[in-house]
């Protein structure tokens, strides 16, 4: 292990020990509170853009494997952590993370102080990073920070989603076929004729969805197809959905204006012409709030880890939630026929919506975990109830 620093543009600059690959990049510096769960971090396309700052002390004690990939690749620009395990203990190991992360290009480094860099992004908000093993001069690597173009306005989610259809069927997870970015391809039909006919059709549009979204969807007795997050309202009704899912992904929702009214489209085509239940989470959800007419906006730090508490309006009770997200939908600006759900109770901000009349709701945090507390999975039980 060499030499590595990790540069603020507020001039602060943090010198440990690298691993995983050599190099340097720029990226938006977040913070995850959980204390499992690395390497569905390291796999959620929604961290594309960002340098990831794990708050537990000690990270990578029980390895990598296959099994536990949300995507085909990692896409955390970053991995910043106060103690690597220098010990993989776990039957279920089939690598190191410092290897995982070699392999797929990604940047680590270890022995920094985590707690103050944590302190320092909770009192000053998400700050553009820069993370070198090459270039060690403080002074320069705050400069290539300060021209990080950090999250807002970008449309992290066209970089990330699939580039075109495919069916996820049980038995063959994950279904997708990776080219070399780690963006799905088009696959070969994985379903024969007739199979499945009495099985409610989900259409999921794809922005970076972790794939227990899927699995959870194929375990309650769904078969799904998953089109790209730019799949105009057409294509999607093309599939002839039961329901349609609309899924997590990266950065800011603003940009996306074409799926805004696609959604736009399928609120009123789908949803109230049809009947057929929309469901989305976290990019999903602000863009169905974009969709109705309301504002989204940055938070200062963003919500991110497997222990955020979530109040449910309807029945009172307190929901433990895996969470990941930068930006959040202004309630105030929703119109009256659409309620909040759920509402975050470390900060008071929009954790769910649902229209009153219509069969759409959706939520902020991540019901499917992984990794995380299984507290919220009903609501994969009410969508297919909404489906018939």
């Amino acid at each position: 292990m060499g030499t590595a620093k990790l540069a603020l543009e507020d001039g602060s600059v943090f010198t440990g020990r690298s691993f995983g690959a050599q190099g340097e990049i720029d990226g938006e510096v977040v913070f995850n509170t959980s204390m499992t769960g690395y390497q569905e971090i390291l796999t959620d396309p929604s961290y594309h853009g960002q340098i990831v700052a794990m708050t537990y002390p000690q990270i990578g004690n029980y390895g990598v494997n296959a099994e536990d990939a949300e995507s085909g690749r990692p896409w955390v620009r970053g991995f910043v952590v106060r103690e690597l395990s220098g010990r993989v203990s776990n039957f279920r190991s089939e690598k190191s993370l410092s290897a995982y992360m070699e392999e797929h290009g990604v940047l680590g480094v270890s022995g920094i102080d985590t707690r103050a860099l944590v302190r320092l992004t909770r009192e000053r908000g998400a700050l553009r990073g820069f993370l070198s093993t090459t270039d060690l001069d403080d002074a320069s690597l705050v400069a290539k920070a300060r021209k990080s173009p950090g999250m807002v306005g970008l449309a992290l989610a066209r970089e990330v989603m699939p580039r075109g259809t495919t069916v996820w069927e049980p038995g063959l997870d994950p279904a997708y076929q990776f080219d070399a970015s780690g963006r799905g391809g088009a696959a070969s039909p994985r379903h024969k004729a007739g199979e499945g006919a009495k099985r409610p059709h989900v259409v999921a549009m794809d922005f970076g969805m972790k794939w227990n979204i899927p699995r959870h969807l194929v375990d309650i007795g769904c078969r799904v197809t998953v089109v790209p997050g730019s799949a105009p309202a057409e294509a999607v009704l093309e599939h002839q959905p039961d329901g349609v899912f609309i899924s997590n992904g990266p950065g800011d929702p603003r940009p996306l204006v074409e799926a805004t009214e696609t959604l736009k489209t399928l609120i009123r085509t789908a949803a109230e012409s049809r009947g057929i239940p929309l469901f989305g989470i976290c990019l999903g959800h602000q863009l169905l709030g974009q969709a109705f007419g309301a504002d989204t906006f940055k938070l200062k730090f963003g919500h991110r880890g497997a222990n955020h508490p979530v109040r449910n309006e309807a029945t009172g009770k307190v929901e433990i939630t895996t969470q990941n997200h930068g930006f959040a939908v202004d309630p105030s600006t929703l119109p009256a026929d659409v309620v909040a759900s759920h509402v975050n109770l470390n900060d008071q901000t929009l954790e769910g919506l649902r229209h009153s009349r219509l069969p759409v709701f959706s939520v902020q945090y991540h019901p499917e975990a992984s990794a995380g507390p299984h507290d919220s999975q009903y609501l994969f039980d009410d969508f297919r109830a909404a489906m018939g």
